[in-house]
């Protein structure tokens, strides 16, 4: 379906605020007024713009300026703070019926058999309501809505119930949706200016972001329109991560603190009702590093309800539609966390598992945005949040899964999950930028390529965590008429590798070697010689057992190397660093051989090689641990050349073809072969 072009004459001339008020007339506010209002009152944004909207919706300054003079009314006389709590109560006693706006949960109260609401501003706690409210508006009964809320107050002798009723009660939604409507004012405005209205409508200005960081910002909102989509976030503090579940949507909730209960995520056995999941569209946790569930078999229950949309409970098998997302802060430089660990560090050691990883659809690097400042906060018009969650919400029914398979191909390292994943996003993104379902070749070739490079970060993180089962990582899309494979990367990987270019000093070696943590990791060994008496000294992490023995047969066996090394005559100072985090080494003695052979001479190592493999105090050579995750880690660190022991060649087999062919490999059959093919000697 091809989008037709827009007359220049409709386009040219006319600023996004005029295009959005004659287009979106009624729907749309200027987001400073939010604003203005917004600072002197602790109100969720959807509250506030549904009363803007209902006096504010023109261009008209009069009109604007009398529509303000009647919100700030309504909120000095009925917004409820909860300072001013007691002064409420005592109108509502004296007038006998009051109209208030707050945030209204409901209970059941079995002994009583009848709904009570609780006011959290007014601090109103059993309030009775009428039970069609109720079955009218679930969410009342699972975190609550906000409301305008009529109140009546009638007392009287030894009553069981609070003297407050709740005989009115409206919640602050838009009543119904035109989506014909907002498919016509799509079609009526460029792609570009879209995206613009998009972002203006939750509060930015587009004009101070690059397009990369608008692209992000509208992933933030794929979880609203898709369907039990799985996404995280995870960047500095201050970006905004959360701003769109709290105040943005009154379809999101946000767990704040991250301590929740499985009764609570997804069903209570003993009410037999649907927890969260079920009622809300978004269920966002906020700060991943604090996620705590009282229940043991949580996390299993949210894997389970990650990969299918539905879990078990008891003999139940439940189906919801809620949208995971997990946003979290970053406090090291992400350089180094690429370097030295994974992209996801900041969850809890229970959920870091790589089968609960692998159920991310998204991973959108929260690091490329910016701090928030003032100047990023628009002053001009945008859609009404209301009107934006309610159009948000509609396109959960819609489905763009398939638009791909009209010009591209996936790639052959994509397997099931990961090209679910690609489908869910690219779904996600045309919902936002193209709702009306007419998108052209280059818009869905934007979607694909930022879909893959979300789930390839994920995949990436998944590699380090769980190994080989992760390494085909290199993904790519075929374009069906050019016949031209694309590979997309991800640009923190590309950079800065563990193994640097270049000629290192005498005496510093890599290798690769498995950690006690049971992950192979890299690993950088640094020796200093200096005259002395043949003492060897030894810093840095891990067993100093490994060195010894080197050193030992070092002494004995030197001059198998060059009659030119006289162990006794020098001091070494072997120090050694652990580049990935990974633990204590379990084969070292080879390569310390190596290197103090190396620091003796005065000879530096290849550029870009590891050394791996072991060797016993007598000399036998014993094969590398793992050999493909092995490698696949002294890839990823920036190796170019490998030198194995001749035993590891028939681990070969093993090893990925296409990565076995991205080194210079040699084979060394004892340690002093090892010592001359690591310096290039033969």
């Amino acid at each position: 379906m091809q989008n037709p072009t827009e007359p220049q004459s409709q386009v040219e001339g006319m600023s996004l605020d005029d295009m959005l008020n004659k287009h979106f007339g009624g729907k749309v506010v200027r987001k400073d007024l939010t604003k203005l209002i917004k600072e002197g009152a602790n109100v969720p944004v959807y509250v506030l713009e549904y009363l803007l909207g209902m006096y504010c919706a023109s261009d008209d300054e009069a009109t604007i300026q009398s529509g303000m003079t009647n919100v700030k009314r309504i909120l000095a006389e009925n917004y409820v703070r909860p300072d001013e709590a007691e002064k409420v109560k005592s109108k509502i006693r004296e007038s006998g019926s009051y109209k208030v706006i707050d945030k209204v949960t409901v209970k059941l109260n079995e002994k009583r058999d009848v709904y009570e609401a609780l006011l959290s501003n007014l601090g109103v706690k059993n309030a009775e309501l009428s039970d069609s409210f109720v079955r009218q508006f679930e969410k009342l009964l699972v975190g609550g809505i906000w409301c305008i809320v009529t109140l009546q107050y009638q007392f009287e002798e030894n009553q069981k119930g609070s003297p407050f009723t709740v005989t009115d009660l409206k919640p602050i939604q838009m009543p119904n949706m035109d989506m014909q409507g907002l498919f016509d004012g799509r079609r009526a405005l460029t792609e570009e200016q879209w995206i613009d209205a998009l972002i203006r409508s939750i509060g930015m200005e587009p004009s101070c972001f690059k397009e990369r960081v608008k692209w992000h910002l509208l992933a933030r909102m794929i979880p609203l329109v898709e369907n039990n989509y799985n996404f995280c976030e995870l960047g500095p503090r201050g970006t905004g991560k959360s701003h769109i579940y709290k105040e943005i949507s009154p379809n999101s909730i946000l767990i704040s603190g991250g301590q929740t209960t499985v009764a609570n995520l997804f069903y209570n056995m003993a009410a037999r009702k649907v927890g969260l999941v079920g009622l809300w569209d978004v269920v966002a946790f906020d700060e991943v590093a604090g996620i705590n569930f009282k229940d043991h078999d949580g996390v299993q229950i949210m894997k389970d309800y990650m990969a299918s949309g539905s879990f078990s409970r008891g003999r139940e098998s439940i189906n919801a539609n809620a949208s995971m997302v997990f946003i979290g802060n970053i406090n090291q430089s992400v350089e180094s966390l690429v370097k030295t660990s994974h992209l996801l560090a900041p969850f809890p050691e229970v959920m870091i598992d790589s089968a609960f990883f692998d159920r991310f659809h998204a991973y959108v690097p929260g690091w490329e945005i910016p701090k928030m400042r003032p100047e990023f906060f628009t002053n001009q018009y945008g859609m009404i949040v209301d009107y934006l969650a309610e159009y948000l919400r509609e396109m959960r029914k819609y489905n763009f899964a398939d638009v791909i398979d009209k010009w591209f191909k996936l790639g052959n390292n994509l397997n099931q999950r990961d090209t679910i994943a690609v489908r869910r996003t690219v779904s996600g993104l045309l919902k936002l930028v193209c709702p009306h379902g007419e998108y052209e070749k280059e818009t869905v070739r934007k979607c694909l390529e930022y879909a893959l490079e979300t789930r390839r970060r994920m995949k990436e993180q998944l590699k380090k965590i769980g190994g080989m089962e992760f390494y085909d990582v290199h993904f790519s899309y075929i374009d069906l008429e050019d016949k031209q494979e694309r590979f997309i990367t991800v640009p923190e990987q590309s950079g800065g590798a563990l193994i640097p270019e270049g000629q290192l000093s005498p005496g510093t070696l890599h290798t690769i070697s498995m950690g006690d943590t049971g992950i192979p990791g890299a690993y950088r060994l640094e020796i200093q010689s200096m005259s002395g008496a043949g003492k060897l000294s030894i810093s840095g992490p891990g067993s100093k057992e490994s060195v010894k023995v080197a050193f030992d047969y070092f002494k004995a066996h030197a001059s198998r190397v060059s009659a030119s090394i006289k162990p006794s005559e020098r001091d070494f100072h072997l120090h050694l660093l652990e580049l990935q985090n990974t633990g204590t080494p379990d084969a070292l003695t080879l390569a310390s051989f190596v290197a103090l052979c190396s620091a003796a001479l005065g000879k530096p190592v290849q550029s870009q090689m590891a050394v791996m493999g072991n060797m016993s105090l007598g000399g036998t050579i014993v094969q590398v641990r793992s050999l493909a995750e092995s490698l696949q880690v002294a890839f990823d660190a920036g190796v170019k050349r490998i030198l194995l022991p001749m035993s590891s060649v028939t681990d070969i087999p093993t090893v990925p073809g296409e990565l076995f062919a991205k080194f210079q490999t040699s084979f060394y059959s004892d340690p002093v072969d090892a010592v001359f093919k690591a310096l290039g000697v033969e």
